[in-house]
């Protein structure tokens, strides 16, 4: 219903790039441009600066980007309350997860969602959990779903269950037979880790840390982008790992893994992240809702 010109120049001002706002508003680059250059147009004036690939606000550019803001506000609180006096439950919902909370977790949520509320449409964009928070700043998506602390306070953040991390080996290896297991003992063989920026990587780094390793001592083999690419690493005997018993569960049951306890025990926090916003249409309203009484349904393992 708003004026689409107007979106546009208003996801541009927000994030000083037409690349992002292209991405954010899943359109192409010429697309932005050509929306700007007919506000531009419209208002007879410039407002944006552009010299040596950097765009800026011009001083009517940010009086616009200001008055949009509130124009949005004032939209969404208006479809809010037409929605919730008419019943109706239909949008687009751009969600971003982890690789792990992606593959394993999310299809059971999202699932139950759909079947409850067939008219949102869901779109999913999987990163790691940095890159994911980065996009919830950045408003490319409407909510994330994330695998480790979330420390800006300028982002909303719910805990939906604890997660186990548990270390992985083959089942012929020398620790296969191991109920438990410390960190020391696992990180003396070769050891396979996730990418840098990878929230199940920041969380074991501060495990090893609390038990006196250094990363640097460790003999790391591998850096892989995905559970699978790990767990597949491990299986063929390259290496030790630790990952989340979640994914690890058919492994487990066709004898390609064997998964030991550590000692003491390694938790994370799944978490939804959010912007503060005082206004948010209704589907990701009843969408956190709704994962939030799924979390306390199914505990740890399942959303």
């Amino acid at each position: 219903m708003a004026d689409r010109r107007l979106q546009v120049f208003y996801t541009v001002a927000r994030l000083l790039s037409f690349t992002k706002a292209a991405e954010a508003l899943h359109m192409t680059q010429p697309a932005v441009t050509f929306q700007i250059r007919q506000l531009e147009e419209y208002f007879n004036t410039r407002l944006f600066d552009r010299t040596h690939n950097r765009i800026t606000l011009t001083k009517v550019g940010k009086f616009v980007y200001e008055s949009a803001e509130k124009i949005f506000e004032e939209y969404a609180a208006l479809e809010n309350a037409v929605k919730g006096m008419t019943g109706d439950m239909s949008g687009l919902l751009v969600i971003g997860a982890s690789t792990m909370i992606a593959e394993y977790l999310l299809p059971i949520l999202l699932g139950d969602f759909k079947t409850k509320y067939p008219d949102v449409h869901i779109r999913l964009k999987v990163s790691n959990s940095d890159e994911i928070v980065s996009m919830v700043e950045n408003n490319i998506i409407d909510l994330g779903v994330v695998e480790a602390p979330v420390n800006n306070k300028n982002l909303s953040v719910t805990l939906c269950s604890m997660d186990q991390l548990v270390a992985i080996v083959p089942p012929e290896h020398p620790l296969a037979k191991c109920h438990e297991i410390t960190v020391q003992k696992l990180v003396a063989f070769p050891y396979i880790s996730r990418e840098e920026g990878s929230g199940t990587r920041e969380v074991i780094n501060e495990y090893f840390n609390r038990a006196g390793i250094s990363v640097e001592e460790l003999n790391i083999v591998m850096e892989l982008g995905s559970p699978e690419a790990i767990k597949g690493a491990v299986a063929a005997g390259l290496g030790v790992s630790i990952l989340s018993r979640v994914a690890i569960q058919k492994d487990l049951e066709l004898k390609l893994l064997k998964d030991i306890n550590l000692n003491p025990p390694l938790e994370r926090p799944l978490s939804f992240v959010h912007k503060k916003q005082k206004f948010r249409l209704r589907a990701i309203e009843e969408f956190l809702k709704f994962s939030q009484n799924h979390c306390s349904i199914h505990n740890h393992i399942n959303f």
